[in-house]
């Protein structure tokens, strides 16, 4: 990140942005930097001015506390601001979440972009969130970050045996380092469900994407969240998993954000 902005309560975002065309600032999802999202990033830059940050509390932007998803949006603007004073948003995972919150939110947002928030469409489950809520707050409270983050990769499925595994990788310290935006990403998250009274507030086009070989339930959240959003559109990208490929989600959102 060879940039920086300030957001409004004093916190420093880092940033990188590369390309010409239409702007669009790319938002990371939990457990990950503006770093994860370049090579993206680099496979839409001969179609737009792709701008790469670093959320609060991760790689080179800094952190304030008390946390509020607002503050988040606020990181948003400042660099909205920063890179034109508007722009398009893509979010990938909870970071589409925080996308559509700050579309929501009457940023000078043109465009928003998603790919697979991992909303229920129905409600059940919720005493399971509210104990990892709970049981994350609780790790990051008594520094037990390590623990932190094998609760987030419990919940998204991953073995026992790959998350022991992953305790003795080389990338684990880096995965410690961020754990405490994890809550951040939780929250963010709200309830867990769709947000459809949030959506309906949209104004903007919407595209929601996912990917064919993704689970069924990630699928249908997507379908849900452009039923939702007044000028929302589906899309499927055959084959494609929760981990998408950049080259071929880029052509998709490039055509989207010059429309």
């Amino acid at each position: 990140m060879d940039k920086k902005t300030v957001s409004r309560d004093g916190t420093s975002l880092a940033y990188h942005r590369a390309g010409q065309g239409p702007v669009a600032v790319l938002v990371s999802g939990a457990m990950s930097t503006g770093a994860t999202m370049a090579p993206l990033a680099a496979a839409l830059s001969d179609r737009c001015d792709a701008v790469v940050y670093d959320r609060r509390g991760r790689g080179g932007s800094g952190d304030t506390a008390p946390y509020a998803v607002e503050r988040e949006v606020e990181d948003l603007a400042a660099l909205i601001d920063a890179v034109g004073g508007e722009a398009a948003l893509y979010g990938v995972s909870s970071g589409g979440a925080l996308a559509l919150r700050a579309a929501a939110s009457g940023l000078p947002v043109r465009r928003v972009a998603v790919y697979e928030p991992p909303f229920a469409v129905r409600e059940g489950g919720e005493h399971e969130r509210a104990e990892y809520t709970d049981n994350l707050n609780q790790a990051l409270a008594e520094g037990r970050r390590g623990d932190a983050v094998e609760l987030f990769l419990r919940r998204t499925g991953l073995a026992p045996e790959v998350i022991a595994s992953a305790r003795q990788s080389p990338l684990w310290p880096g995965m410690e380092s961020i754990a405490p935006t994890l809550a951040h990403d939780d929250a963010v998250m709200g309830d867990g469900l769709v947000p459809h009274d949030l959506l309906a507030s949209i104004t903007v086009p919407v595209l929601s994407v996912s990917g064919s070989a993704s689970p069924a339930w990630m699928r249908e959240a997507a379908r849900a969240i452009a039923e939702a959003a007044p000028r929302g559109t589906y899309r499927v990208l055959e084959g494609q998993t929760h981990a998408v490929e950049p080259e071929v989600l880029a052509p998709v959102l490039a055509e989207f954000f010059a429309a």
